[in-house]
């Protein structure tokens, strides 16, 4: 299950206002609190920028990311864009929106935890109606620790997500991956890029860059049926997205686990 949801039937759900400054870590007696706060506030920002917000918010928080998943997010007008192919015109509208969503959802956070975003990862799944994003706090050495964490099938899970790599660029000089919980997968990772592509984004091409790569590995991760086959599960929604500067790359995996 996920860690907790909040629906908004009709998108008329509301946010609670005047949240204290709490100073404390995610990972306190809190948490649930934290959750559904978030999930609240998340739900009001995309529906005050968008005109329609999603009709289900899951927020699951495993220190030091937060990864927060919408589902049924879609408006009147893109869902009629989407209809006659343009899914460009979505996407482009969707990255201008988030570029003055992100520091509100940036300076959320941090009045409600007391605790900075370093990064901030988001895609879409415009199919699905569905879309994720990834935040992850402050820099600290135990989330790599916590990366040797096992679950059911890693070591091939990142074997496949190398072989992928490859095929698209180059093999990651790192890769961590959590399982955020049973229908959660994240998977981080490191130094994936190769010299063209870097000095492409250096001379100003972040946007063609990231729109390609987008689109090949979305193709790989989505075709790819060794995933279901290693996790056991049906992969509902793939996500990817890349912070350049740092030369890394965040994955998530939503499952619906098998039962036997």
């Amino acid at each position: 299950m996920y860690n907790t949801i909040v629906r908004y039937p009709d998108n008329e759900g509301k946010a609670d206002a005047g949240l204290p400054r709490l100073r404390m870590n995610f990972l306190s007696k809190y948490e649930p609190h934290f959750q559904n706060e978030i999930a609240s506030h998340i739900g009001k920002l995309l529906r005050d920028a968008f005109g329609k917000g999603p009709q289900s918010i899951y927020v699951s928080i495993h220190h030091p990311f937060i990864v927060i998943y919408l589902r049924n997010f879609v408006t009147p007008t893109e869902k009629i864009l989407l209809e006659q192919g343009q899914i460009s015109a979505v996407k482009h509208t969707r990255d201008l929106v988030m570029k003055s969503l992100i520091p509100k959802i940036k300076a959320y956070l941090l009045l409600l935890t007391g605790t900075e975003l370093l990064e901030f990862y988001y895609d879409w799944e415009l199919h699905n109606h569905s879309g994720v994003f990834v935040g992850r706090q402050l820099e600290d050495p135990k989330w790599i620790v916590e990366s040797l964490e096992r679950y059911e099938g890693k070591e091939e899970i990142h074997r496949e997500l190398e072989r992928i790599s490859e095929r698209v660029q180059k093999r990651p000089d790192q890769i961590f991956s959590y399982m955020i919980n049973k229908r959660t997968l994240l998977v981080v990772r490191n130094g994936i890029l190769i010299d063209v592509s870097a000095e492409l984004i250096r001379l100003g091409d972040e946007k063609n860059v990231r729109e390609a790569l987008h689109n090949l590995e979305k193709e790989e991760l989505q075709n790819n049926s060794r995933f279901q086959k290693i996790l056991h599960a049906t992969i509902e929604d793939v996500f990817v997205d890349w912070n350049f500067q740092l030369d890394r790359s965040v994955i998530v995996f939503i499952l619906r686990p098998v039962t036997f």
